[in-house]
């Protein structure tokens, strides 16, 4: 095992091991201070770690790019702009628009509230950025503590008419901001765990998976909403099973009462309100 970070020889702390190592492709671990410099240049760090060698964090972190000619090309820093981390402040906001912001956290808190969302205090920095991701009239429709799996910057994930949005920050660093439209995505799934669920979001492009540290029940109302948003074929074809199953059970029904005024045990008058209520249920 290995007890020192690949790229600053540091010995790895508690901390760096608490929520797993950051291991590398050649068995090269990071500590979370060299993790968090090198995914400011390239966010895929984040998400797809073991992918990278010690040499590729070496070049992203002295160069800010991956070496010329390096055999792992398929994922550097190209291949990253298809997530793209863009740094929100609220200093990016006009002096004019201090109001506005004011205004708008407020909205935003508010629509947390409705939606009972169960937040870590850890998650107050991202809040406070919301209103410079979010547009005006943009929603929150739900909302959940969730971090890139295997990072240990604390993160929401939530979800508005037109997109799922990430936003993780370190101390003392600048928001990241994931998109998801929902034009990209083609589906949710859930892996369940007794600690830390993960949630995976399958876009167009590749899988991207989130750990659920903080509130397990939360994960999966969580979960359970984004699903039916877009799982839409899965839950279709449940809702028509069901319906079949129903029609059948009705059509039973009927032969029954058939046979039950045939012999005489219903009257036609009884029969005829029996099938009435039964068709109903069609």
């Amino acid at each position: 095992m290995n007890d020192h970070c690949g790229f600053c020889g540091n010995t790895l702390t508690s901390i760096d091991r608490m929520l797993g190592e950051n291991k590398l492709s050649d068995g090269n671990v990071l500590c979370n201070t060299c993790l968090e410099k090198a995914s400011s240049f390239n966010q895929e760090l984040l998400y797809d770690l073991h992918r990278f060698s010690i040499n590729d964090i070496k070049n992203i972190l002295q160069n800010g790019t991956m070496a010329a000619g390096n055999d792992n090309t398929d994922h550097g820093l190209i291949q990253s702009e298809k997530f793209p981390a863009v740094p929100y402040t609220q200093t990016d906001l006009k002096s004019g628009d201090k109001s506005f912001y004011k205004k708008r956290l407020k909205e935003i808190e508010h629509q947390l509230k409705q939606v009972n969302a169960s937040l870590s205090l850890f998650t107050r920095g991202e809040i406070k950025e919301l209103p410079n991701i979010l547009a005006a009239d943009e929603p929150v429709l739900a909302i959940t503590d969730a971090q890139f799996l295997k990072t240990v910057d604390a993160g929401i994930l939530l979800v508005t008419p037109e997109r799922m949005v990430s936003v993780s920050k370190a101390m003392f660093s600048l928001a990241k901001v994931h998109d998801f439209p929902n034009k990209t995505i083609r589906k949710v799934s859930f892996a369940d765990h007794f600690m830390s669920p993960v949630i995976k979001i399958h876009t167009d492009e590749k899988t991207v998976e989130f750990e659920c540290f903080y509130d397990k029940r939360d994960a999966e109302i969580f979960y359970g909403f984004i699903e039916k948003i877009y799982n839409k074929e899965k839950f279709q074809k449940e809702q028509d099973s069901v319906k079949a199953a129903s029609a059948e059970i009705v059509f039973e029904q009927l032969e029954k009462l058939a046979h039950l005024r045939e012999n005489g045990i219903l009257t036609d008058e009884e029969f005829t309100l029996q099938k009435k209520k039964l068709l109903e249920k069609l």
